[in-house]
């Protein structure tokens, strides 16, 4: 199956195409720059594998949540791209690719994924290592202000990671949550390899819908928040 992945999600800038089970990836962290990189980077990436817009069987989009306008810039992309080839678009949790990366390369079997929201929130997800090895859902994702994340037991801390940027720029929330949270992972954005196997997951189930009827999962309506050190 030829896919291709892309995320803007946050400030990082990623793009993949799988052929088979081989990934080409690119992948560049610069704030407010994915409208001038994006383009090039998913042409660049289609090149070194070998194929045209034409041989893709879908596109994997990093759905957020995460920044508006990065979130746009991606949707815009994808609902295009798929238009003109006239193939499906398949949405993917851009916190459920940070996990996605953490369970693949370490023994955790929790991962807790947080990515700035400004206004003092981030937005937050939490995952459970599946049979396939894949991050399960332990409960929707949400808006976190910065306090306890009571869904998440003391008791089984060891085994939870913590991911994603929103630790790192809010450490009041990771004061909050340190009987809760057993490491930190390097891990900050997304990466858009770690879309494909989520992608592929989606697609055996039949979760991949028509470039109309997608929807990004803003989770705030209201988008008036300041850029604090990371694309809005």
């Amino acid at each position: 199956m030829n896919l291709l992945a892309i995320d803007t999600s946050s400030l990082a800038c990623s793009v993949a195409v799988a052929v088979g089970d081989t990934v080409v990836d690119r992948h560049e962290e610069q704030a407010r720059e994915h409208t001038r990189l994006l383009l090039p980077m998913i042409r660049e990436s289609l090149q070194d594998a070998g194929l045209e817009t034409t041989q893709l069987d879908a596109i994997v989009l990093g759905n957020g949540p995460g920044s508006f306008i990065g979130m746009r810039i991606a949707a815009s992309v994808a609902q295009g791209l798929a238009h003109g080839a006239g193939i499906n678009i398949v949405p993917v949790s851009s916190l459920a690719a940070v996990a996605a990366e953490v369970l693949a390369t370490s023994e955790a079997s929790d991962v807790v994924v947080t990515q700035d929201a400004h206004m003092n929130e981030v937005y937050l997800g939490a995952y459970r290592r599946d049979a396939a090895g894949l991050p399960a859902a332990i409960f929707a994702e949400r808006l976190q202000p910065q306090t306890a994340i009571e869904e998440l037991d003391e008791a089984h801390a060891d085994q939870r990671v913590a991911a994603g940027f929103g630790w790192q720029r809010y450490p009041t929330l990771l004061a909050a949550n340190e009987d809760r949270i057993g490491q930190r992972s390097a891990v900050l954005y997304p990466r858009a390899r770690w879309l494909l196997p989520l992608a592929r997951e989606a697609l055996q189930a039949g979760r991949d819908i028509d470039p109309q009827e997608l929807v990004p999962a803003y989770l705030r309506s209201k988008v008036a928040e300041k850029p604090s050190g990371a694309q809005t």
